[in-house]
């Protein structure tokens, strides 16, 4: 690595860590730190969701999955205006009505404590999860720079990441999110622009290979659901972005950090519909990267190359001298914005649903207190299986397997308690108990030594979303219709 991209890199990755800290304030409340005092604009926080979306996983993953495959994952990010309307329309207004910062109060009103610590705990989960994925893609571009140490990259990135989150609060973590946001689309452009202008007959010829080999498919439109096809995609999409913006804790403490209502609603607005066209923009590079080494098959390693590394390798050997820093820069501004998004996130919720629960008079130096300690471990636990995720060969198909595992249908068991009215504790116990236990079945079939159940993990989340919101419903009107 060149010394000038070196120095780009580090005044970048020092620079964002100096301002996430400068939002430290001795006098913050706790509500300062978890809600930033409800003051932010709305395309600020609009920003801080996309740069959330925007994680590793999608700077190197789907340039990966296009390098690999096609677009057949591009339609997960189709989905997205479907889930950005309904939170403008009904989950903001419904969240920011509610005394609680935390997204799971709303189930302890309608069904219990129980209902409240299952879906706070399979959040937790699934951060942990999608954490130590992005901390692995964060490590991995400096692997194959610099040849460091994997794991020492991972452990000083998520310390620097940790320090700033905890000192900042959810305010510095918006703010530093917006900036590294505006970083990671320009990043992207570049190193787009320059891989279609490297071929030799100029762009056309990246779009001429790319059809002819089919690489912009958006996969199969056959109904079957054992295999990854568009609709599968498409459903899953959907409903896994419904649970982001409607039950996921990093979106809903943001609806309650905007100023009022409106800013609210637009940033819900703002962030998912700016996720499409920049995913568009990964995915294409990974098409032109596919393109450019059909032409230059010499530069790639004869011994061959995971999908996922291939970015990065273009990164070192292709771009000019100080692009080079800043691409690493803008993989570094995807990764440390979500990361520290889940800390945040996280710790909140270790204290609104676990702590408080314990300590109900706790005072306002106690809970930051709490925060801080809650951002520590969890950002430990994240680089625990960040070590553990090392040799895995994709990263995407391993976050949105753990993520269909972890997540556990939390959707439908809210949308239960939102729209059955009827539906009472058991009735969701029961749901939740069917649910699971599908998800389980379709995710973990393998592992547990159980016959295969015959359709793609993706469908996991969606099946048992429906199997817990409809056998609750169901059994709520039909031990109702007994009672009368």
């Amino acid at each position: 690595m060149h010394i000038v991209d070196l120095i780009v890199f580090l005044l970048f990755t020092g620079g964002i860590v100096l301002f996430g800290c400068s939002f430290f304030n001795k006098k913050a409340s706790s509500e300062e730190f978890t809600s930033a005092g409800r003051s932010l604009p709305g395309w600020v926080v609009g920003m801080s969701i996309f740069a959330t979306y925007v994680s590793s996983i999608s700077y190197l993953g789907y340039p990966g999955k296009a390098f690999a495959g096609d677009w057949n994952a591009f339609v997960f990010s189709l989905s997205i205006p479907i889930a950005s309307y309904f939170a403008a329309k009904y989950f903001v207004p419904f969240y920011r009505s509610q005394g609680s910062v935390s997204a799971y109060s709303f189930l302890e009103e309608r069904f219990g404590a129980w209902a409240r610590l299952y879906a706070s705990a399979c959040y937790l989960l699934t951060q942990i999860a999608r954490m130590g994925s992005i901390l692995f893609l964060l490590a991995l571009p400096m692997n194959i720079l610099m040849g460091w140490d994997l794991q020492t990259v991972i452990i000083i990135t998520s310390i620097a990441i940790i320090i700033y989150s905890m000192m900042g609060g959810v305010k510095g973590v918006i703010w530093t999110e917006a900036i590294q946001g505006f970083i990671l689309i320009g990043g992207a452009l570049i190193c787009l622009f320059i891989l279609l202008f490297s071929m030799p007959k100029g762009p056309i010829q990246t779009f001429e290979i790319a059809m002819a080999d089919h690489k912009f498919s958006l996969g199969s439109f056959d109904w079957g659901i054992s295999s990854s096809t568009f609709w599968v995609c498409l459903i899953y999409g959907i409903f896994t972005n419904l649970q982001n913006y409607g039950i996921d804790q990093n979106y809903v403490q943001r609806y309650h950090t905007a100023k009022n209502e409106k800013e609210a609603k637009f940033s819900a607005l703002f962030g998912g519909y700016l996720f499409i066209p920049v995913s568009a923009v990964f995915f294409l590079i990974g098409t032109a990267l596919y393109a450019y080494y059909q032409v230059y098959p010499e530069l790639l390693p004869a011994e061959g190359i995971k999908a996922d590394y291939v970015f990065p390798l273009f990164i070192v050997n292709q771009l000019p001298v100080g692009l080079t820093g800043l691409l690493i820069a803008s993989i570094f501004a995807a990764g440390m914005s979500t990361v520290a998004t889940s800390v945040t996130s996280s710790s909140t919720i270790i204290l609104t649903d676990y702590y408080k629960r314990i300590r109900k008079n706790c005072t306002d130096r106690e809970q930051l207190y709490v925060l801080k300690a809650a951002s520590l471990i969890v950002g430990v636990l994240g680089i625990i299986i960040a070590l553990a995720l090392v040799n895995v060969d994709s990263i995407l198909d391993a976050w949105w397997k753990l993520s269909s595992i972890f997540s556990g249908g939390m959707l439908g068991l809210f949308l239960l308690g939102y729209l059955a009215h009827k539906a009472r504790n058991i009735h969701a116990a029961i749901g939740v108990i069917c649910g699971v236990i599908l998800i389980g079945w379709i995710s973990a079939a393998e592992w547990l030594g159980l016959p295969s159940s015959g359709i793609h993990e993706y469908m996991a989340i969606v099946l048992g979303t429906a199997v817990i919101f409809l056998v609750g419903f169901v059994l709520a009107h039909v031990l109702c219709k007994k009672q009368d």
